[in-house]
């Protein structure tokens, strides 16, 4: 098996996943680096695991239950979904948002996350980094045409959810 490609392959999707069900982004990151790490330790003692990326969201899922359980926010644990194509489908597609966000220029990108992480007025952004209304549209529109490109499909045009 080649877990280096399936690290690099699972690693944002799996992040995205963990998320979504920890609503917190550095304990996302720590349960996914530790199902990575538990998987690595049974691959290195022989274990042959079929299905890696099903094994690796399962896992993520379960140590994502544990969290919680040990956060004592056993409220809604019940309605944690099983794993299904749509979850898997949803976070690949946040994972690929997220990369073409980060390929932004910074600044494009900078402007583009203040507005539509932060919820801010392109005249707030405008105030906040001391340049003008002129060069925030300009910079939005850059980093919504560059989002479009990375995004689509061919010619299919690309609906942007944000997150």
């Amino acid at each position: 098996m080649e877990f280096d490609k399936h690290f690099r392959k699972l690693y944002l999707p799996l992040g995205m996943y963990a998320l979504r069900l920890v609503n917190d982004a550095p304990t996302a990151e720590d349960i996914v680096s530790e199902a990575f790490t538990k998987a690595w330790i049974r691959v290195e003692e022989g274990e042959c695991i079929e299905n890696f990326p099903a094994y690796m969201y399962r896992s993520v899922r379960n140590e994502c239950i544990s969290f919680l359980r040990e956060k004592k926010e056993m409220i809604g644990l019940e309605n944690i979904p099983e794993i299904d194509d749509e979850t898997v489908d949803t976070s690949e597609r946040d994972a690929k948002i997220w990369r073409a966000i980060d390929n932004l220029p910074e600044k494009c990108r900078e402007i583009f996350l203040l507005s539509k992480r932060d919820g801010l007025s392109n005249q707030e952004i405008a105030d906040e980094l001391g340049i003008s209304l002129k060069t925030v549209k300009n910079q939005m529109t850059k980093a919504f045409s560059r989002l479009r490109e990375a995004l689509s499909s061919g010619h299919k045009p690309f609906f942007l959810p944000f997150l």
